[in-house]
C-alpha cells in the first residue's frame, strides 16, 4: 500500500492528524465537536499529496472524540482509498490486553498499521501480526531528546555490542518480522541514526516523524532513509494542520503539504 501510494501521489509525505481544538480556525476554535470537520477538511485538501495519514489517537480520546475518529477514517477510505492509515497509538502491552488493542486499531477503527512500543518484547508485538494484511511500526530511535535515556544505551559492556535501538532494528528486520508486517519509527532529528537503522533494516518501511515543526531536515532524512525498494513515510503534523488560523486553513494546509511533498521528492 505504501509503495502504491508513493507512486500514485509522487509522495513520501505522511500527514499527521493531531487535532487541537484550541488551534482551530474562526468560530470552530475550542469546539471539540468540530474535530471531524477540521480533520476531514485537511484530508480532502491533501488526499492526492500523501503517502499516508496518521491520526494520533490521544488527540481524539482526550476530547471523547472516538466516534469522530471512526467517522474520519471512514471518510479517508472514501476520499483517499489508495492512502493507508497509520494509527499512532504507541501501545505496549502483552497477552489478551494486546489482543484487545489490536482489535481496537484494526477492527474498530480500521487502521492499516499501528505504532507500538517494543519494550515488553515480542509477545507485545505478536498479537498484532495475527491480523492479516495489517502492519506495525515499532518505536526504534525516536525524535525526542529523552530517547537517549534508553535507545542510545549499549546492551552490555562487551565491545561491539549494539545499542538498544540497533538491536530493535535487527529484531524487526529478522526474527520478529514473521509475515513482512513490521516497520520502524525513527526520528528525522537524527539523520545519522536513520542511516544506521536503514543499514540494519534494509527492507523495512520507516515512519519518520520530526519534519516541520520539530525541525528535522527533509533532504537529510531522505538521503539517510529512502531506498527505491524500501519506502519511508515522513510525517508532518502541526506545520500542515495549522499553516493558517483563518478560514483558508485547508488551502493553506494544501500549500504547506505541497511544499513539503515537493521538497522530499526533490531530495530523492
Amino acid at each position: 500500500m505504501l509503495r502504491a501510494a508513493e507512486r500514485r501521489n509522487g509522495s513520501l509525505l505522511c500527514v499527521g492528524l493531531d487535532p487541537e481544538p484550541s488551534r482551530f480556525p474562526g468560530g470552530w476554535k475550542g469546539d471539540a465537536a468540530r474535530i471531524y470537520d477540521f480533520c476531514a477538511a485537511i484530508v480532502d485538501a491533501t488526499a492526492d499529496l500523501a503517502i499516508a495519514f496518521k491520526p494520533q489517537i490521544a488527540y481524539f480520546h482526550a476530547h471523547r472524540a472516538e466516534a469522530q475518529l471512526e467517522q474520519l477514517i471512514a471518510h479517508i477510505r472514501k476520499a483517499a482509498p489508495q492512502v493507508p492509515v497509520i494509527m499512532d497509538a504507541k501501545r505496549g502491552d502483552i497477552g489478551s490486553t494486546a489482543e484487545q488493542y489490536a482489535r481496537e486499531a484494526f477492527e474498530r477503527y480500521g487502521a492499516d498499521a499501528v505504532t507500538l512500543s517494543p519494550f515488553m518484547g515480542f509477545d507485545s508485538v505478536e498479537p498484532y501480526l495475527k491480523h492479516h494484511g495489517k502492519g506495525a511500526f515499532l518505536l526504534c530511535r525516536t525524535s525526542n531528546p529523552g530517547g537517549d535515556d534508553f535507545q542510545a544505551q549499549r546492551l552490555s559492556t562487551v565491545p561491539g555490542e549494539p545499542l538498544l535501538y540497533e538491536h530493535i532494528a535487527q529484531l524487526a528486520q529478522g526474527p520478529w518480522n514473521l509475515n513482512g508486517q513490521l516497520g520502524l519509527v525513527v526520528g528525522a532529528t537524527y539523520p545519522a541514526e536513520i542511516e544506521r537503522v536503514r543499514a540494519l533494516a534494509p527492507t523495512l518501511p520507516l515512519l519518520i516523524p520530526g519534519v516541520g515543526a520539530q525541525g528535522g531536515d527533509a533532504a537529510a532524512t531522505v538521503k539517510a532513509g529512502w531506498r527505491a525498494d524500501a519506502p519511508i513515510v515522513v510525517n508532518s503534523s502541526r506545520a500542515i494542520l495549522y499553516a493558517s488560523s483563518g478560514d483558508d486553513f485547508a488551502a493553506a494546509a494544501r500549500r504547506e503539504a505541497t511544499r513539503t511533498r515537493d521538497q522530499l521528492q526533490a531530495a530523492k
